[in-house]
């Protein structure tokens, strides 16, 4: 086969193979697909607002309220209990977003002074949604689970 009959015979069917693999290109966001932008956006917002975390360790029972704020802040409060019924509190600040996968906090405040820069407290958790209102959190890092329920606005741990 020569070069000219070559290009004629196989020229139509490369040309539709380079128009097929641009269309599977990403899009210049970045994004392979932009339903899972538009699926990132829709967890974003349903994971605003407050939510409450309840675990028994080691005989202590702990509460923890966790704020997510549209602007990407958190507030946290922490009630710890021990079998003796003393109690503990402590509140954070920080700031939170999601990645698509994950819930990521990153600790500004830890009982209202800076966490030092050698160790600052980041929480990352792989997040699926059980119900409407109940997410389960995996730290695959840790090996952690945690489940968090929606909760009303105010609520104090």
């Amino acid at each position: 086969m020569s070069g000219a009959s070559f290009l004629k015979f196989w020229a139509p069917g490369l040309l539709a193979l380079g128009m097929l693999l641009a269309t599977c290109a990403a899009p210049p966001g970045g994004a392979a697909h932009p339903d899972a932008d538009e699926a990132a956006d829709d967890t974003r917002q349903r994971l605003q607002g407050t939510w409450l975390r309840e675990y028994e360790a080691k005989g202590i029972r702990a509460r923890r309220v966790l704020v997510l704020e549209p602007d990407g802040a958190f507030r946290e409060k922490v009630r710890a209990t021990d079998g003796a019924g003393r109690a503990t509190e402590q509140a954070h600040e920080g700031t939170w977003l999601f990645d698509g996968t994950n819930l990521k906090r990153k600790y500004t405040l830890m009982n209202g002074r800076p966490p030092s820069r050698l160790n600052l407290p980041l929480a990352t958790f792989q997040i699926a949604f059980e119900t409407p209102n109940e997410f389960l959190g995996v730290d695959h890092i840790h090996g952690n689970k945690v489940r968090y329920r929606r909760v009303a606005a105010g609520m104090e741990p």
